[in-house]
C-alpha cells in the first residue's frame, strides 16, 4: 500500500491498485464518529458513443442512459439495496453527473458491513425488460418535474447556446423521447463496459483500521471473476470555439426573470494540474469581477438589477468547460447588457494585486473549512482523480497562480465570439 502525505494539512491518502485494476483509496481521519464511502465509475451523461467491451467499432447509446443506469442499480431481485444499509446504520444514496456516477454511504458503525453491501449491490446488476419499462414512466416523470424547474431549464438553456454538438448540452437524465430507446440489453452493455473495476475508484474516509479495511476490499474483489481492462475509448463530437446560439430569450411561467451569460472554453484535452490551474485561474477572475466584495456586485446590488441569487460558477472538464454568471432580475435586458459589457472588458482590467492575494487567501481558507467535511471530500476526491489530480493540490495551485496568469487569461477567454445571453422571462398575458 502507498502513500502520500500532505503535512500542510496533515492528510496522508494510502492507495492501492488491485489486480482486478480497482484503485482503492483511504483517508485515515481518527476521532471522526461518520465514516463515507464512494464506489465511482468514470461514466457520465456525455459518454454516450463509445466502444463497448470486447468491441472495436463505436457505438452511440440513448441520451440518459447512464442516470437511468444509476437507478436500475439498487433494484435487486430478492432483497432491498437501502434496507440492507440500514440494518447497519447506513445511509445510502448515488448520484450521476456529466462525468461519472457515484453510490455511497455514511455510517456511525459497521462499516465493514456497510462496506461490503456496496461493492456487492454496484456488482450485481439485475434488469430486466419489465423494470426497465417501469422505470422509463418514473425518469420520464422526473425529466418533466424538472423541466417544470426555471432554475434548471436556465441552466440547461445557456449550457445549449454555448454548444452545438457536445452531450453536455443535454440533460443529464435525457428526454422523454431518448429513454423510450433504452433496454434491459442496452444497461448490461453500458453496464459491463463501464462498471469494471479498471474504470472505477473506491474511497473511504473516516476513522478506520486502513489495513483491515483494504484486506476486506481486496477479499471482496478476489472472489469475483474480475481480469484487469484497457482504458474504455471515448468520442466526443467536434466543437468550433464559436457558440452555437449568441442570445436566446424563452417565456415561462415565472415571477422574475432569470438572465445568464455563458463564456465557451474551445480547448480540449487537458488534464491534471493543467486543468486544475485553468479551473482555479477562472473562479479567481470571477471572484475578483463579481464577487460580493466586488465593486460591480454592490452598484447592480444598489440599482436593483441583481438580489442575492446572483451567482457564478466554472466548470472544466477535459473535453468541455464553462462559465455562467447571472441570476433572478425584473430588469433582464438591462443586467443582460451589463453583463456582457463587463465580461468583453475583461481582457483590459489591470487586476489590483492586492485584492489578487486576497482572493487567494479566501479561497484557501474556504478550501481548508470544508475539509472537516467527510462528505465534501468523499464527493470531490473522485472527480479530481479521473482528471489526474489530488483534490489536495488545490491549495498548492491556489498557492502558485500568479496575477501575470490572471491577466493572459482575461486576454485569451474572455472572448466575444464565446460568450451567449440566456433569459428566461414570465409569460406574457
Amino acid at each position: 500500500m502507498q502513500e502520500k502525505k500532505h503535512p500542510n494539512i496533515k492528510e496522508t491518502i494510502y492507495f492501492e491498485e488491485l489486480d482486478n485494476g480497482l484503485h482503492v483509496y483511504f483517508i485515515n481521519k481518527p476521532g471522526f464518529n461518520k465514516t463515507y464511502a464512494t464506489f465511482t465509475t468514470k461514466y457520465g451523461s456525455i459518454d454516450n458513443e463509445f466502444s463497448p467491451i470486447g468491441q472495436a467499432a463505436m457505438k452511440h447509446v440513448p441520451d440518459g442512459i447512464a442516470h437511468f443506469l444509476e437507478h436500475k442499480m439498487f433494484e435487486k431481485k430478492d432483497y432491498d439495496v437501502f434496507e440492507k444499509f440500514s440494518m447497519h446504520s447506513g445511509s445510502a444514496n448515488a448520484f450521476t453527473s456529466f462525468t461519472r456516477t457515484s453510490y455511497l454511504f455514511s455510517c456511525t458503525s459497521d462499516l465493514d458491513e456497510n462496506l461490503t453491501t456496496l461493492l456487492d449491490y454496484v456488482q450485481d446488476p439485475y434488469f430486466t425488460p419489465e423494470t426497465v419499462e417501469k422505470e422509463k414512466g418514473i425518469i420520464a416523470q422526473e425529466i418533466r418535474m424538472y423541466d417544470d424547474n426555471p432554475d434548471f431549464k436556465a441552466y440547461f438553456g445557456i449550457i445549449n447556446n454555448l454548444y452545438a454538438e457536445h452531450p453536455v448540452k443535454i440533460d443529464i437524465a435525457g428526454t422523454v423521447e431518448s429513454i423510450q430507446d433504452i433496454t434491459a440489453d442496452l444497461l448490461y452493455e453500458c453496464y459491463h463496459t463501464f462498471y469494471h473495476p479498471s474504470n472505477m475508484i473506491m474511497f473511504v474516509i473516516g476513522e478506520m483500521d486502513v489495513a483491515h479495511t483494504l484486506n476486506l476490499i481486496k477479499e471482496n474483489q478476489a472472489a469475483k471473476d474480475y481480469v484487469k481492462q484497457e482504458p474504455i475509448p471515448r468520442s466526443y463530437p467536434k466543437e468550433g470555439a464559436a457558440v452555437a446560439v449568441k442570445e436566446r430569450t424563452e417565456e415561462m411561467e415565472i415571477g422574475t426573470a432569470k438572465v445568464f451569460v455563458g463564456i465557451k472554453d474551445p480547448v480540449v484535452g487537458r488534464s491534471g494540474k493543467e486543468l486544475l490551474r485553468a479551473d482555479i485561474t477562472a473562479e479567481i477572475i470571477f471572484d475578483l469581477m463579481f464577487g460580493g466584495s466586488s465593486d460591480y456586485y454592490e452598484s447592480m446590488l444598489n440599482k436593483g438589477l441583481i438580489n442575492d441569487s446572483f451567482s457564478y460558477e466554472t466548470t472544466f472538464e477535459p473535453s468541455f468547460g464553462f462559465s455562467i454568471v447571472g441570476g433572478d432580475t425584473k430588469y433582464p435586458d438591462k443586467l443582460a447588457a451589463s453583463l456582457v459589457e463587463t465580461l468583453q472588458g475583461a481582457g483590459s482590467i489591470d487586476f489590483n494585486e492586492s485584492e489578487f492575494e486576497r482572493i487567494k487567501k479566501k479561497k484557501m481558507g474556504r478550501f481548508l473549512s470544508a475539509l472537516n467535511s467527510v462528505e465534501f471530500i468523499a464527493n470531490q476526491f473522485t472527480q479530481y482523480m479521473f482528471n489526474d489530480v489530488d483534490l489536495f493540490s488545490i491549495l498548492d495551485v491556489i498557492n502558485e497562480i500568479t496575477i501575470d496568469e490572471l491577466q493572459d487569461m482575461a486576454k485569451s477567454y474572455f472572448i466575444p465570439e464565446r460568450m451567449s445571453t440566456y433569459k428566461l422571462v414570465p409569460k406574457k398575458a
